[in-house]
């Protein structure tokens, strides 16, 4: 479903940072993100694949497997799922209604009038998911971070496991300026005694994470030392607790073989009430899936959520892996918070043209600013107008047309092309 009512108007409320009110509000509800396990998993990018990963691996097992990710795509229900399936329309009205309710209860009564300010669109979703996965029974949840990790609304629950998939620029504003800033919001995430998974990192940012690691007592598992993969989405080798041959993934992009060991070592570090066998995991990595990463919608149109450069390079690798047979446009859309620069210059080398849009989003920059941000770009870079205008006019040659730059505009591109 769209927006509810009462989430809309949580929207213009703007994002504030902080876990006390989050806490004091999930106390209130009884603490429901500590009725069962979790998996918590952070990162610039991968993130959401590895969860669905993970996901998919323990559902193929057996287990009541509750996700909760974000931004969503299409449908807000996308951020609370059971398995694969969004959590439907009725239920989600109804939880909504239900948490307003007792936001504004737990308001009146417990803070003081200059305090009461709702709750972030983001912390009364996560709140949602939480009670959710308690009411259903889930076996464990795996938990996305929504951004950094340290103040993140998410950094309430008592994991299983963490794992920083990747650190990137990203956020900056909020997060800080460079690899080793972010590393360490990320790192906020970290508990005593919990098993962190770390994927490929840069120097700057594994040096912040290891000394958080090493004062908080969290043991290190590390992409490259404690466990490894090579090969490709049709065939690839994992070694860690044990080896696996000829894995395969439905993910497309050789990025997400790596995220593939993250999820499989998440796995392994389970406790034997979470056991996964060999089956199960060949069966989940075949099966779990990411829309809007990487995504054909049609032969000549292929989608994806790259809006940071490191997202644009896994994008342009896997244009340059493909065979350049017809010319390429770059429809291309931003928010107001991104380096559509950078994105746009990793980009050009694997296009022809790049055409500027928007979608109907608050964060969306128009076309014209989007253009004029490029300028030197190697590649004739035009404002195309509203995305309702600009897909079927990049699509009229019969060029490939890459959609990228924000989520938000890849999920207005998958309500055009009617897919679901």
């Amino acid at each position: 479903m769209t927006d509810h009512p009462i989430l809309a108007g949580l929207s213009q409320a703007g994002m504030r940072m902080g876990l006390p009110r989050m806490r004091a509000f999930l106390a209130w509800l009884g603490n429901p993100h500590l009725a069962y396990p979790t998996i918590h998993v952070g990162g610039t990018n991968g993130k959401g694949s590895v969860c669905r990963m993970v996901g998919a691996m323990l559902e193929a097992q057996g287990y009541k497997v509750g996700i909760t990710t974000s931004p969503h795509l299409q449908e807000v229900n996308e951020r609370i799922r059971i398995g694969a399936a969004p959590i439907p329309d009725d239920k989600f009205a109804s939880l909504v209604e239900r948490i307003d309710d007792e936001r504004r209860k737990w308001a009146a009564k417990e803070l003081p009038p200059d305090e009461r300010y709702p709750l972030t669109y983001f912390e009364f979703l996560i709140a949602a998911a939480f009670l959710h996965f308690a009411e259903e029974k889930v076996d464990v949840a795996l938990i996305e971070v929504g951004m950094g990790g340290r103040l993140d609304a998410t950094n309430v629950v008592a994991p299983l496991v963490t794992a920083i998939v990747t650190v990137g620029l990203d956020h900056t504003e909020h997060l800080g300026p460079d690899h080793a800033s972010i590393a360490g919001e990320k790192a906020g995430i970290l508990k005593p005694d919990v098993p962190v998974v770390l994927g490929p990192l840069t120097h700057e940012a594994m040096a912040v994470i290891r000394s958080v690691a090493v004062e908080r007592g969290a043991p290190l598992s590390i992409f490259g030392e404690d466990f490894r993969a090579g090969g490709d989405p049709s065939g690839f080798d994992y070694s860690g607790a044990v080896r696996r041959e000829g894995l395969k993934l439905a993910l497309g992009g050789d990025h997400q073989v790596v995220n593939a060991a993250v999820a499989l070592r998440i796995v392994e570090l389970l406790p034997p009430s979470l056991a996964v066998g060999d089956d199960a995991v060949r069966e989940g990595l075949a099966t779990a899936r990411n829309r809007g990463r990487l995504e054909w919608l049609a032969p000549d149109l292929l989608v994806d959520g790259a809006h940071n450069p490191d997202g644009a390079t896994v994008l342009a690798n896997y244009l340059a892996r493909l065979p350049r047979d017809r010319k390429r446009t770059l429809l291309l859309g931003a928010g107001t918070d991104k380096d559509v620069r950078s994105v746009a210059w990793t980009l050009a080398p694997q296009v022809d043209r790049v055409y500027t849009t928007a979608c109907d989003h608050p964060k969306a920059r128009s076309p014209g600013d989007v253009a004029a941000e490029l300028e030197g770009l190697p590649v004739p870079v035009s404002p195309a107008g509203a995305l309702v205008d600009a897909l079927p006019f990049a699509r009229a040659d019969g060029s490939l047309v890459i959609v990228a730059g924000s989520l938000y505009l890849v999920g207005a591109v998958r309500d055009l092309a009617g897919v679901r």
